[in-house]
């Protein structure tokens, strides 16, 4: 069934602005951080800086023992609801896990951005019980950030900005864990936000219902390690990241959300997994560019991007009678054109229409949207009507008109049809009318979902090419949760990720001795790569495509099978360290690879070197009925032989849970090739349907680029 909320908006309806519409031509080195009591193992780094609804200068490290590594301090950029029921978790039907998870009670989630705003609604602790005596962290005060602060739903809030030069920082950004940017609170929210009626978009009813997060009774841990920089926008310190990582697993959370990235892996990361907290990242938002995925590490959840089954239309009225509809974040979204051929026109106080489709492969669709929104605000334009490629995913980028003028989102066929209708209205001596109706929320069957979002960074990883990433895909478009004292739509990466964190969070609180690889495992290989109409999942990009393992891993997170898997992927945290050279000692670095990642028993195989045959080697456990039998069914990478042996494994009661098979893989043909994708699923006949995703280069030279 498909749903349509109509919204209250303020409308441009001065059918003098339905007139004017305009077509441009289509043309000193200091010590900034030391950790102590790390991890549980003592380590440390130096780094050098440069259920209720509520309404250059090197340091040694012998000279100074403990210091993991000493390195230059670099900046990470943040990567920037209907989703949980979208998921399957309805939260007036509390499905299974909801119920078994008992809605997440007292797991503590760790949240690493740019921290919080506690007046929110959203974190009202209301019906909650104490603070679980297992924690061990701390409220910290400082500038418009008291004690009371806190409460029984934020059990702690750190920060990390002390060395921060406060000139560089934009206007209201506080010195202490309070949330400026909004980023941190929206992410706090979608993990763990209790439920908020009648929320909307900036509170002018789009996409209005009730926003939640998808742990609504978990416990929130902040650590604000991102702050608002005049020029570079939201960024986050490696050493500010590397203290709130030491700082939250001895404060006792059980899950850690980073909704960040930079290019590079962290180090710290695998003492964080070793002490049995699992680490989930944001994948990147560079897509769709392959190679692009950030946050590779194995040991840590990737997650890339989707959208959920809801859009905002507007419908278009042209002079002549016909009408389309468009998607918008507002009442209006007509979109720019560059600075150079407005000099030509007159656009002040008119509606712009930006159409430019053969400059699109030179100037990328974001990219070329703010710099068409810059030049029409200096011109003083009332709108702008921008085209995109389909899939180009703009309507986060769009909210940027919001105050300043209206914008309209449309694709390269329908401003084609307009131009045509505006061409020929001027030809009769017509002035051309195209008017535009208020945005609805439309959600349900009528809308393809979910795909892929085309800012989704994409595989493989550039680090470690052994290692399928990213690895799952979560809602991350249009997601509706707490900024300050309102709501907001935001996408990214960054909104993918507490998606991920709260099913993690509700997986650890049905089985609270599974080890983070065992979590890793269940919620990758019970993904869906399918939709609901059982049609393969696609990609949003240029052009639109099939989704594979480079887009969204294992596919599409399916919460209520992940707490049921069947089997299991474990992994001894100290088996990472035989590929990483490095050991769990607290003065190990973990980041630099050795040897074939693809041995690792990761619930996933990339071979970026297959030159003749390779076998890799897998062991399950089963966490399933202690009887029961399981065939294996594969699907070949193209121009790959791929076989399993054994093809049938079986358990008995009160024998051996675990079972260990080979995966073979032989060349067929002698080549120099790009990547194929295939795939190996476990089936028990009945409920259980444990697959991997494979992904396979075939190569002549592993010198040789694959640059023709």
């Amino acid at each position: 069934m498909t749903f349509v909320e109509d919204e209250f908006h303020s409308l441009l309806e001065d059918p003098g602005v339905a007139n004017t519409v305009v077509i441009p031509g289509a043309s000193g080195d200091t010590l900034v951080k030391s950790m102590k009591h790390p991890l549980s193992f003592g380590y440390g780094t130096a780094t050098v800086a440069d259920p209720d609804l509520r309404g250059g200068h090197t340091l040694s490290d012998t000279k100074y023992p403990g210091v993991i590594c000493v390195k230059p301090n670099t900046f990470h950029k943040l990567h920037t609801t209907r989703s949980w029921d979208f998921l399957g978790l309805n939260y007036y039907q509390p499905s299974g896990l909801l119920n078994k998870a008992n809605y997440g009670k007292d797991i503590i989630v760790g949240v690493v951005d740019s921290d919080i705003w506690p007046e929110s609604i959203s974190f009202d602790d209301s019906g909650y019980g104490p603070v679980p005596k297992r924690w061990k962290g701390k409220c910290q005060p400082d500038e418009e950030f008291d004690a009371t602060s806190c409460n029984r739903k934020i059990i702690g809030a750190r920060w990390y900005l002390k060395h921060a030069d406060a000139k560089t920082l934009v206007k209201g950004e506080r010195m202490s864990p309070r949330d400026t940017d909004g980023h941190g609170t929206h992410t706090a929210a979608t993990v763990a936000g209790v439920p908020v009626r009648n929320a909307s978009h900036g509170g002018g009813g789009l996409g209005a219902g009730v926003a939640r997060g998808g742990a609504p009774r978990s416990l929130l841990a902040v650590y604000k390690a991102c702050r608002n920089h005049r020029v570079d926008g939201s960024v986050c310190s490696e050493d500010g990241v590397l203290a709130a990582m030491d700082d939250a697993v001895n404060d006792g959370v059980d899950v850690l959300s980073l909704s960040l990235g930079g290019m590079g892996e962290f180090a710290g990361t695998l003492h964080v997994v070793a002490s049995g907290v699992t680490v989930v990242f944001a994948g990147g938002n560079s897509g769709p560019v392959p190679e692009t995925v950030e946050n590779a590490s194995p040991w840590a959840i990737t997650v890339a991007a989707s959208t959920i089954d809801r859009s905002f239309p507007t419908e278009i009225l042209l002079g002549n009678g016909e009408k389309m509809v468009v998607r918008t974040a507002h009442d209006i979204i007509i979109i720019i054109c560059d600075e150079e051929n407005l000099e030509s026109v007159n656009v002040t106080g008119k509606i712009v229409v930006c159409f430019a489709p053969f400059y699109a492969a030179d100037d990328p669709p974001d990219a070329a949207m703010g710099d068409a929104f810059r030049a029409l605000s200096k011109a003083q334009a009332k709108g702008m009507i921008f085209a995109e490629y389909i899939g180009a995913n703009l309507m986060d980028s769009a909210q940027t008109c919001e105050g300043t003028m209206v914008c309209v989102l449309i694709d390269y066929h329908l401003t084609y049809r307009i131009v045509a209708h505006i061409k020929s209205a001027r030809l009769a001596g017509r002035s051309p009318v195209v008017k535009i109706s208020p945005a609805k929320t439309v959600f349900g069957d009528w809308v393809l979902s979910p795909r892929v979002a085309s800012f989704s960074a994409r595989g493989p990883s550039m680090a470690y090419p052994g290692i399928l990433k990213p690895d799952i895909a979560a809602p991350g478009v249009s997601i509706l949760a707490a900024t300050g004292d309102s709501y907001e739509l935001m996408s990214g990466t960054s909104m993918a990720c507490p998606h991920v964190s709260a099913v993690v969070a509700l997986i650890k609180s049905v089985h609270p001795k599974w080890s983070p690889a065992m979590i890793k495992s269940a919620i990758v290989t019970t993904a869906s790569v399918t939709d609901r109409f059982g049609m393969p999942i696609q990609a949003d990009g240029a052009p639109r495509k099939i989704a594979d393992p480079f887009d969204f891993g294992g596919g599409h997170i399916n919460p209520e099978r992940a707490v049921d898997p069947g089997l299991n992927y474990d992994i001894n945290p100290q088996d990472y360290t035989k590929f990483f050279n490095c050991t769990l000692e607290p003065d190990q670095d973990c980041t630099n690879d050795i040897g074939n990642l693809y041995f690792l028993n990761l619930p996933s195989i990339a071979v970026p070197d297959l030159m003749d045959s390779v076998t890799v080697w897998r062991t399950v456990t089963n966490v399933g009925p202690a009887e029961t039998t399981y065939q294996a069914m594969v699907e070949a990478p193209t121009g790959v032989t791929m076989s399993v042996d054994p093809l049938v494994i079986t358990f008995k009661s009160g024998g051996s849970q675990t079972a260990t098979f080979k995966v073979m893989f032989k060349a067929r043909q002698r080549v120099q090739g790009g990547y194929t994708f295939g795939s190996l699923t476990w089936l028990d006949g009945r409920t259980h349907s444990v697959r991997i995703p494979v992904a396979v280069r075939t190569i002549i030279h592993d010198s040789i680029a694959d640059a023709s």
